[in-house]
């Protein structure tokens, strides 16, 4: 393990907007929390200016096209076949509209470009298609397309992709190795625990979610905190899933509150990292109590980062400080 100089706080955002949910929701069922999601990334951008936060915003490729022309454009040639066809984004590309004005829930190059505008953020990729790689029938070579197809997105934008979140926390060697060769330097990797484990969609299960509700407001699993193994790849599990406000469980976010906190004073205590995830889709509803509560962590965070030297780092700058070579005379 690599000791870092201090302990430090990890936040990444999955950017998908309707990609990421196509496949089990309806895109009338879920458009409150769609367009809240345009409301909440610059709500969360501001809250993250003010707190000086450094975080990756792993971001679906297609989010980056700005018509349907460029959209149809990146299609990579080698697509996938999920046995389950609801996975595939391919299938129903033709409802998808002309552009950002007109289809807000399928393109977000404004608002990727307000990420991109904001200081200590990083862009990472979620895939193009959100790709979900444990699925029946996919096999590595469909993946390697699909990446190379989102980091010429990304070029377009001049921006070089280093970070990945893997869409429903599916990967195995192979996909990652695929991404070694294709020059990325993070991913996140899931908590170390069976609950957590990265699973298709036939295998998950109720206890499992069932365990992972409850473990959000009572430590069932530990803290998730970290110290870094050196790698080319590094791998940043999450520590904890940041749920939304859920007005039937208001009564226990005291619980789900202290469950983080208690976590960060773990991790500034220890000198590692704590790792906070969530989509910006999970703000879209109850924005205001969502706010609130992330402000309440970036408060407590601001506290640890004056009595412990606690840091805000992004994927891709704990990969720079990991790979950072060692000083002669100095032990690793």
């Amino acid at each position: 393990m690599t000791a870092l100089p201090g302990p430090a706080l990890m936040i990444s955002l999955d950017f998908e907007l309707y990609w990421g949910v196509h496949d089990h929701i309806t895109l009338a069922g879920y458009k409150e929390n769609l367009l809240g999601a345009r409301q909440a990334a610059p709500a969360i951008l501001k809250l993250f200016e003010r707190y000086k936060i450094h975080a990756t915003w792993a971001t679906v490729g297609f989010l980056f096209c700005r018509d349907r022309q460029d959209l149809l454009s990146s299609i990579p040639e080698l697509k996938p076949h999920y046995n389950d066809s609801r996975l595939s984004p391919y299938e129903s590309l033709t409802q998808v509209g002309a552009d950002e004005s007109e289809d807000p829930f399928h393109y977000a190059p404004s608002l990727i470009a307000m990420i991109n505008g904001t200081p200590f953020q990083e862009i990472g990729t979620h895939t193009l298609s959100h790709y979900c790689c444990l699925e029946p029938e996919q096999n590595v070579a469909a993946f390697g397309s699909d990446l190379e197809a989102a980091r010429k997105l990304a070029s377009k934008w001049k921006l070089e992709l280093k970070s990945i979140v893997f869409p429903r926390n599916q990967y195995d060697d192979r996909h990652l190795g695929v991404c070694r060769d294709a020059g990325m330097t993070a991913y996140r990797g899931n908590e170390r625990s069976w609950i957590y484990e990265g699973r298709t969609r036939r295998e998950e299960n109720a206890i499992r979610r069932l365990l992972r509700l409850v473990d959000a407001y009572l430590n069932l699993t530990g803290h998730h905190t970290f110290s870094i193994s050196p790698d080319p790849l590094c791998n940043f599990p999450s520590s904890r899933f940041l749920r939304p406000y859920c007005s039937r469980l208001q009564w226990l976010e005291g619980m789900r509150l202290k469950r983080i906190l208690n976590a960060l004073n773990f991790a500034a205590g220890s000198a590692q990292v704590y790792h906070l995830w969530w989509h910006p889709h999970n703000f879209g509803r109850h924005l205001p109590q969502n706010l609130a509560f992330l402000e309440e962590i970036l408060q407590h965070f601001s506290k640890l980062r004056e009595s412990h030297g606690m840091e805000s780092l992004n994927m891709r700058e704990l990969a720079a400080r990991v790979h950072l070579p060692t000083p002669m005379g100095a032990s690793a």
